[in-house]
C-alpha cells in the first residue's frame, strides 16, 4: 500500500488454497487484510484473483486526517491484526476472526519557534465506543459472506476449522467457543478465567482427536492475563 499513513500493513498469516477461477483450478494464496477485505492471489504469479466482500464495516477508507477529525474504519488495529484466519478446502470456506474498532484521525500543526519552519502531524486516537468481533465465514470461489457472528470485544486469538464441520476461536472474555461451519450455530462453549486469544490446534493421540489453547490473556485490550493451556477431546 503506497504511503501507508493509515497503517493498513499486512500482518495475519496468508493461507493457501485452490479456487475456480474462469474455468480453471487455480492454486490461490489467500490474505486477510487490515482493510477489511479477504485479498486473493494466484500464487503463481501474484495477480489479483478478487476481493472478498467486507467482513467489518468500513468508512472513510483512506481519508486524510483534519483537524476536527475524522472517523476512520476500521481503526487503527485494522480489521484482522496478527490473527491467522483458517480455511476448511472441503466446503471452501474461510472463517476469519475480525475487530470492529473505529477511529479518530487528527492532524495538528506544531508552533514555529523563531526562524524554525511551522510543521504538521497527524494521530490517531480510538473512537469513544465500543468494539466487536465478527467471526465471518467467507466462499473462497468468489468471496461472498455465508454467515457472521457478533461477538463482544476485539476477536484477537485466531481461528480453527476442523473436517468434522466445526470452528473453534476464542474471546477476550474467557470463552472459547465451537461453532457449526455450515451455519455459525454456537455448539458448544468453555468458559475460563483468562482471555482466550491465542490461535487454537488441533491433534490426535491413539485415535482420539484433541483441541489444544493457550489462554494467556492479552494486556493491551484489557483481557485478564494468565497463564492456562486448555485441552478438550472430541468425542461422537
Amino acid at each position: 500500500m503506497p504511503h501507508d499513513r493509515w497503517g493498513y500493513d499486512v500482518a495475519s498469516p496468508p493461507v493457501l488454497f485452490d479456487v475456480e477461477h474462469e474455468g480453471e483450478t487455480v492454486p490461490a494464496v489467500g490474505q486477510a487484510s487490515k482493510l477489511g477485505w479477504l485479498f486473493v492471489h494466484d500464487r503463481r504469479d501474484g495477480k489479483l484473483l478478487y476481493l472478498s466482500e467486507p467482513f467489518v464495516p468500513q468508512e472513510n477508507l483512506f481519508a486524510r486526517p483534519t483537524s476536527a477529525g475524522v472517523r476512520i474504519s476500521p481503526g487503527t488495529l485494522g480489521a484482522v491484526s496478527w490473527t491467522p484466519i483458517a480455511v476448511n478446502p472441503e466446503t471452501r470456506t474461510a472463517f476469519i476472526p475480525g475487530i470492529d474498532q473505529a477511529a479518530m484521525f487528527y492532524t495538528r500543526r506544531l508552533k514555529a519557534a523563531g526562524e524554525q519552519e511551522v510543521h504538521s502531524y497527524a494521530f490517531f486516537q480510538q473512537a469513544d465506543e465500543d468494539d466487536r468481533g465478527l467471526l465471518t465465514a467467507i466462499d473462497t470461489h468468489d468471496g461472498k459472506i455465508r454467515w457472521q457472528r457478533d461477538l463482544p470485544g476485539s476477536l484477537v486469538g485466531g481461528a480453527l476449522a476442523t473436517a468434522g464441520g466445526l470452528v473453534f476461536t476464542g474471546e477476550g472474555n474467557g470463552r472459547f467457543n465451537a461453532f457449526d461451519s455450515s451455519t455459525g450455530e454456537l455448539l458448544w462453549q468453555f468458559r475460563t478465567d483468562y482471555g482466550v486469544n491465542a490461535p487454537p490446534v488441533t491433534y490426535a493421540v491413539d485415535g482420539t482427536q484433541y483441541i489444544a489453547v493457550a489462554a494467556g490473556g492479552n494486556s493491551l485490550f484489557g483481557y485478564e492475563t494468565g497463564d492456562e493451556i486448555l485441552v478438550f477431546s472430541l468425542v461422537e
